[in-house]
Order: structure tokens, then sequence, then C-alpha cells
């Protein structure tokens, strides 16, 4: 039993199973707004994790396939982005300067949400990281020497919670590539995927949001933390 609980191929299939059946169930739920299905899909997981007594290293260790597709599926954004580029020069000097306020916000009140709630240091350190995507956020987690397992659940969860805000959010706003980028920026990859289901236009931006963010946070974030922190 206990060499079952520590092969791969089981938790690669655990996570792909709890993944379809978040789906299925919020389907069947008729696709309620603040449920969304990245979330069930995560509470299945955990619960199967919890009940099983398996801690996250060892689960990570077991989904490297996975968190290297992650990473690929991030890169394969940029196909739509091209499809884009036209838009994206013209509107080259507002993005970026969206871009830069995004991240230093996007880390800037994590941290300080944290310091201000007094938590533990190392909680602090992981909750800088809330503002990229998973694969960023690891290597960023590394660096600062943030707790991996908390950094990656800070990441997930305000990447939920960021795309149901978002969604009454930029009810209002017309343009696609506003709304992508703005998820993109808030909401990595789960912003990315929702603006996936907005447009083409829209996920394209998401995709760029999320790519230049996570790189202009980690060129900044490692260095302003061991200045301030250690």
């Amino acid at each position: 039993m206990e060499s079952l609980l520590q092969s791969p191929l089981l938790w690669m299939t655990v996570t792909l199973v709890c993944y379809e059946a978040g789906f299925w169930l919020h389907r069947r739920c008729k696709e309620p707004v603040l449920v969304p299905p990245m979330l069930i899909s995560l509470t299945l997981l955990v619960s199967v994790l919890v009940c099983a007594q398996v801690d996250y290293m060892q689960y990570f260790q077991a989904n490297q396939f996975i968190h290297f597709l992650l990473g690929t599926s991030t890169v394969a954004l940029a196909v739509p982005l091209y499809q884009s580029l036209a838009r994206l020069k013209a509107a080259a000097l507002p993005l970026s300067l969206v871009l830069v306020i995004g991240s230093v916000l996007g880390a800037g009140v994590a941290l300080g949400l944290a310091v201000l709630s007094q938590l533990s240091h190392t909680s602090v350190l992981a909750f800088a990281t809330r503002a990229v995507t998973t694969p960023m956020a690891l290597g960023i987690a590394e660096k600062i020497h943030a707790p991996l397992a908390l950094a990656s659940a800070i990441v997930i969860v305000s990447g939920l919670v960021g795309a149901i805000v978002a969604e009454p959010l930029l009810k209002f706003v017309k343009h696609d590539m506003a709304k992508g980028f703005a998820l993109g920026i808030a909401a990595h990859g789960v912003g990315t995927a929702r603006a996936l289901q907005i447009s083409p236009v829209a996920g394209a931006f998401a995709a760029l949001g999320m790519s230049l963010n996570g790189i202009l946070t980690a060129l900044w974030l490692p260095t302003f933390v061991h200045w301030c922190f250690t």
C-alpha cells in the first residue's frame, strides 16, 4: 500500500480525475459563477491528499510531468498573442503603464496585508509570490526561501478569487483586450483560462499580462524582499 501511495502514476491519475470531476460537477450544478470548476477540482484533490496523508512535496514530486506541461502551456499562449500583434503595438504604452502598476500593487498589497496581519516570517515571504503564475511563483519562492507548498496554495487560491471577483468588476468594460490584460495580471493562470472563454483576443492579452507580470515581478521582487526582510 505504501509503495502505491508513492507512485507518480497514481497521483497524476488522481489529479486528472479530480480536474475532470470538478468540471463535470460544475456543469451539473448549472455553472454557478461564484463556484468555478477549478475550485471544485481543488477541493476534491485536497480532500483526497488529506485522507491519504500525503504531504505536498510528495505530491509535487509525483506530478513533475504535469508541472513541466504547465510551463510549456504558458509559452504556447504566445500563439494567439502573435495573432493580435497589431493591437499590441497600438496599445503598447498604456499596457506598459498598467503592467508596472499591476506588478507593484499585486505583490505589494499582498505583502502589506501579510505584515499587518502579523503572520510568520515564512508566511509573509510566501504571500510575496501571490501575483504571478505558479511556475514563476515557485521559482521566486526558492530565491526568497519561502515555503513552496504555501506559495503554491496562495497562488492558486488568489487566482480563483481573482477570476471570481473580476467577473462583476469587468462587466462594464467593453474592450476584450483590456479585460484579458487585467485578468492575466490579477488572476494569472486561472484568469487566463477565464479570458479564453470570453474571446481569443481576451485570452491572448491575458497570456501577455500574466507572462510579462511574472517576468517583471521576478526581476524586482527577490531584491526587494531581501532588502526589507533580511
